[in-house]
């Protein structure tokens, strides 16, 4: 796909999205402009701009690209409740669902098969206003987690806005309705409210739940910071001719985009993180396809008028989510965070790509071992997220 030669005012005039960095080529924009206030989430998603307004076919990765890439078996999910939470409503997510599933021959999920189910953060029918920009996230979220877990049941909480206590409200509401697997494709700046805020809505044992790290390169987001989540970077993903036939580093377009990572300000350190560089929480845990120039085939009407190709690690957050569904059940009140950390040797080390320069390196360098860009590594199977 060629860039179009725009100027990022332009792009941003154009689609009423907030344009990518200058020093980056205006390819993609961001879904989601920054919040302006305290305690808001902005979600992580970016959406590769089209040659032209005509192209509409489906580029990107798609179902059996990402399948081959991680070593994950096909048509897989079976019993398995995935939920998404994100901020506002997607008034054609069901229908755009059912466009992309059908391109790529996965099985029906809608409503009316039991296997799709959307409702508002208390858990009823009461929708929020629709927005454009988080319907890109929630379009992305529920392509991946179809691509990876296509028997799974998905359900779709939507908050009332983005504040973090509307979201952190609907994390509960999609655990209480039986999910065990959730995505979260959106963070915040770390604030004082980051503990209170991680015991009333990310504590929850016995259910994964993958947030993504952030796009903005060095530097910690909450809830990725939350030790009781896993969190997930990013990296470039592309086809070589290897034996795995896939290359993957750590994924920087420049010193203010790319995947996430460093040391929590306020959040403690669980037990199975041992890396010596930072006392409290270290981002990530985990990582995934996110480069927007590698990025994933994504289907949406509603704030856009078909096919896109979208990044972020909004594309690696559902993607680790539903490999845990692979694995498995977690088992009850185990901590699904440890679980890669008790066998690394079953992910993809990736040793290469750094964001910035930090001290300690490691911080925002990818290497050997642990690193806080891909944190252990990226899927390889679905051994490493089993509870043993």
């Amino acid at each position: 796909m060629r860039p179009l030669a725009l100027t990022a005012a332009l792009l941003t005039a154009l689609t009423g999205l907030t344009a990518a960095p200058a020093h980056a080529a205006p390819r993609w924009v961001r879904t989601c402009a920054a919040p302006a206030r305290a305690d808001t989430a902005s979600c992580n998603a970016l959406r590769v701009i089209r040659p032209t307004a005509a192209d509409d076919t489906a580029s990107g990765y798609g179902p059996a690209d990402l399948l081959a890439a991680y070593g994950l078996p096909a048509d897989g999910g079976e019993g398995a409740t995935i939920a998404v939470v994100d901020a506002y409503d997607h008034p054609r997510a069901e229908a755009d669902l059912d466009v992309y599933r059908r391109h790529y021959g996965l099985p029906a999920c809608t409503a009316d098969t039991g296997c799709f189910r959307k409702t508002d953060q208390r858990g009823g029918t009461r929708l929020p206003r629709g927005n454009t920009a988080w319907a890109g996230e929630i379009a992305l979220d529920l392509a991946v987690v179809s691509a990876i877990a296509p028997r799974a049941r998905i359900l779709l909480v939507e908050a009332d806005s983005a504040a973090v206590g509307n979201l952190g409200t609907a994390v509960n509401t999609a655990v209480a309705l039986g999910a065990q697997y959730v995505s979260i494709s959106w963070g915040a700046t770390e604030s004082a409210n980051a503990a209170d805020y991680d015991s009333r809505y990310f504590d929850h044992p016995g259910t994964v739940i993958a947030a993504a790290s952030g796009d903005a390169g060095y530097g910690v987001n909450f809830p990725a910071s939350s030790p009781h989540v896993v969190a997930v970077g990013g990296t470039t993903l592309r086809p070589d001719g290897s034996p795995r036939g896939w290359a993957e580093t750590a994924w920087a377009t420049g010193p203010d985009e790319g995947t996430a990572s460093g040391c929590s300000g306020q959040l403690p350190k669980p037990a199975w993180q041992t890396d010596p560089g930072c006392a409290r929480r270290t981002v990530a845990d985990l990582a995934a396809v996110a480069d927007p120039a590698t990025g994933v085939a994504v289907y949406q009407t509603y704030g856009g008028n078909g096919w896109y190709t979208y990044g972020g690690t909004s594309a690696a957050a559902p993607l680790i989510a539903a490999a845990y569904a692979l694995a498995g059940p977690p088992p009850p009140g185990s901590r699904p965070a440890s679980f890669p950390y008790r066998n690394p040797a079953a992910l993809h080390d990736i040793t290469t790509g750094a964001t910035t320069t930090c001290t300690p390196a490691y911080l925002c360098t990818a290497g050997p071992g642990y690193d806080g860009p891909t944190g252990l590594g990226t899927p390889n199977g679905t051994a490493a997220f089993r509870g043993l």
